[in-house]
């Protein structure tokens, strides 16, 4: 089968050691995670990893099979892509120098849809939501136009487009607890 992105989706409850736990599950695994983001979650008191992998769909089959084996984690889904509404941030530390030089690097942090975040006299910090591809297309622009002394990039976040699966999980599992009883 062929590779491709998925974006993978983990609820946990916030307990000490359970990103150890879920990085652990990619590690024996030898996958390398692109990225992770861990942050709250729109259900009070649970929290959600956001982890894009590069692999073919048995693979993130398997995963998430094991990842919803741990404890703690409530539950665990799967995106490609075309599932999903993206974004990253990247900053950028810029020479004021490369500034000076007419309206070249104005113009490019227009043309790029960013914004100027704060101007310091060695330095400018500019600031670019989007996708990957966007953020390293400003990189590469402000390399080429020399003066670029720091930049860092987040890892994605998403929104995914399908109602909310965890909810729908969830009241599943009320409704189970329910009828068993």
């Amino acid at each position: 089968m062929d590779k491709q992105e998925y974006t993978i989706t983990i609820f946990t409850e916030n307990k000490v050691g359970i990103l150890s736990r879920v990085v652990s599950v990619f590690t024996r695994r030898h996958i390398n995670i692109e990225s992770i983001v861990a942050s709250e979650s729109s259900i009070k008191g649970m929290f959600k990893f956001t982890i894009v992998i590069l692999v073919d769909e048995v693979l993130v089959k398997k995963l998430i099979a094991q990842i919803d084996k741990q404890v703690d984690i409530v539950k665990s889904f799967y995106y490609t892509n075309d599932e999903i509404v993206q974004q990253e941030m990247a900053l950028y530390k810029v020479s004021s120098k490369a500034f000076m030089g007419g309206e070249k690097m104005e113009s490019l942090v227009r043309k790029h849809n960013a914004r100027i975040l704060d101007i310091e006299k060695e330095y400018i910090v500019i600031e670019k939501t989007g996708l990957k591809e966007e953020t390293e297309a400003l990189l590469d622009d402000l390399r080429a136009n020399g003066g670029i002394f720091e930049f860092v990039r987040t890892g994605r976040i998403a929104i995914i487009k399908p109602m909310e699966q965890l909810n729908n999980y969830l009241k599943s599992l009320r409704s189970f607890n329910l009828n068993s009883n």
